[in-house]
């Protein structure tokens, strides 16, 4: 009877097993069908190489450049440059959240000529930035700082102000200052929110490296493109998107790995 009533059970595992394989596969069909007939009509010469190369001769480029050591450099120089930006820009935006968020008087104070700035495009400043800051690494560094600002920015105030008023209440009833009201009550009730706008900063600042690496840059992975299309290497220019899409694709998979480590509270994280 025992091994009759566990039969199903264990049968149910395998196929859920094949179910999972299954659609993993088939989340990659379309991708892989794409590459395919992207190769065939480059191949055929329905497709030009300076409009377009094929998958076969980036992936030649791709692995020429990882090779001599030249993709790696640049790689790191746009690694650097998002890094000290992003932090520069979510640091701030966390302070100014924190300070608008957790009274009217900074709410007051800063919310409106932040709301302001925002409003303009921060690309468009590029030029004002050069005229600031001339033509170094400190123009490139802030227009990413700039951008990944406001996000966590809107995201982490708007976490603070939509706090449970009945766990507020709760929370005072039991005694606890004000200190330990905002940090056992108020910032972990607006973590979700920050780090979505985490998210959306990461992105931001990716977009921002963009534009910032045709600043007068001499390396970098924008430099790299920018370089491949004086010369008409699509190639190349496909290479610099391709890192810059995978760059972006890890960065957005790290906060959601820890979404799942810090948010284990909630009830969507609970594992099965």
């Amino acid at each position: 009877m025992t091994a009759l009533a566990t039969h199903p059970a264990s049968m149910a595992a395998p196929a859920a097993q094949r179910t999972r394989r299954f659609t993993a596969w088939r989340r990659f069909a379309a991708p892989l069908a794409i590459l395919v007939l992207w190769q065939i009509l480059a191949s055929a010469g329905l497709i030009s190489a300076r409009t377009m190369s094929s998958p076969i001769t980036i992936a030649h480029s791709f692995y020429t450049l990882t090779v001599s050591g030249e993709l790696l450099h640049h790689l790191l120089v746009s690694l650097a440059r998002v890094g000290v930006g992003l932090a520069i820009g979510v640091s701030a935006g966390v302070v100014f959240a924190l300070i608008a968020g957790l009274s009217k008087a900074g709410e007051d104070t800063v919310d409106s000529t932040l709301q302001m700035v925002r409003t303009l495009p921060h690309l468009a400043l590029v030029p004002l930035f050069i005229l600031w800051f001339g033509i170094g690494e400190v123009p490139k560094i802030a227009l990413i700082a700039l951008g990944a600002a406001f996000p966590i920015y809107l995201n982490l105030f708007s976490g603070i102000r939509g706090v449970d008023t009945k766990i507020l209440e709760a929370a005072k009833t039991l005694g606890l200052s004000r200190i330990e009201l905002i940090t056992h009550v108020i910032l972990p009730g607006a973590l979700p929110s920050a780090l979505v706008g985490l998210r959306y900063s990461l992105g931001v600042a990716w977009l921002s490296l963009v534009v910032a690496e045709q600043i007068n840059a001499s390396s970098g992975i924008g430099y790299l493109v920018m370089t491949a299309r004086d010369f008409l290497r699509t190639d190349i220019i496909f290479v610099g998107l391709i890192i810059y899409a995978v760059l972006g694709l890890l960065a957005d998979q790290l906060v959601r790995a820890l979404e799942r480590r810090v948010l284990v509270w909630r009830p969507s994280f609970v594992k099965d």
